[in-house]
């Protein structure tokens, strides 16, 4: 039986370069200390899955195809009248992407899905939480190219925040700024 073969992503191999850059800059005496991406979450609210729960399963085929990961749903913590909400029904779907499928993500995201946005001039780069995790919305599924515009019948929005090891804001900006992240001027 043959072994699976090994295989690195491209942004992976970059990490490598950017460790370099981001030692020199910020003077780090140990290797470990260096930023690096911990993980990317997908999240996509599905509120109208509360008149139609076979929405929830196109929003899921969808985020699989997107991530390459089964994303889990989401349910309602508590009840809420208004709008019509019971405790326990579906309310969304989220994945949690580490390691190999992060970078793949991260790869496409940026070289493929953002410059596809319709008047992209680049993300806000004050969208960090002040521990070096950033977040960032996307308004159409449509411009990741696993998506076809035919099979799709709703456009729906996601959040996608990348998670860092970086201890400040400008240590992850700098990370992302080696992965190629577009961000704008301020």
């Amino acid at each position: 039986m043959a072994e699976a073969q090994s295989y690195t992503p491209r942004m992976r191999g970059r990490y490598d370069e950017v460790r370099k850059q981001l030692q020199e800059k910020f003077g780090y005496k140990n290797p470990l200390e260096v930023p690096r991406l911990d993980k990317i979450v997908i999240n996509v609210g599905v509120g109208d899955a509360v008149g139609d729960s076979k929405r929830i399963n196109k929003v899921v085929q969808e985020i699989t195809a997107i991530s390459g990961q089964k994303p889990v749903v989401t349910h309602a913590k508590k009840s809420i009248a208004g709008f019509k909400l019971r405790e326990g029904m579906p309310i969304g779907v989220k994945v949690t992407l580490r390691a190999q499928r992060m970078y793949e993500f991260l790869d496409r995201l940026v070289t493929v899905a953002l410059p596809r946005v319709r008047d992209f001039r680049g993300v806000n780069p004050k969208s960090f939480d002040g521990r070096g995790n950033f977040a960032m919305g996307l308004k159409e599924q449509i411009v990741f190219p696993e998506i076809s515009y035919d099979q799709v019948d709703h456009v729906r929005g996601m959040d996608i925040i990348i998670c860092t090891t970086a201890k400040t804001d400008d240590e992850a900006r700098e990370l992302l700024r080696g992965f190629d992240m577009p961000f704008t001027q301020i």
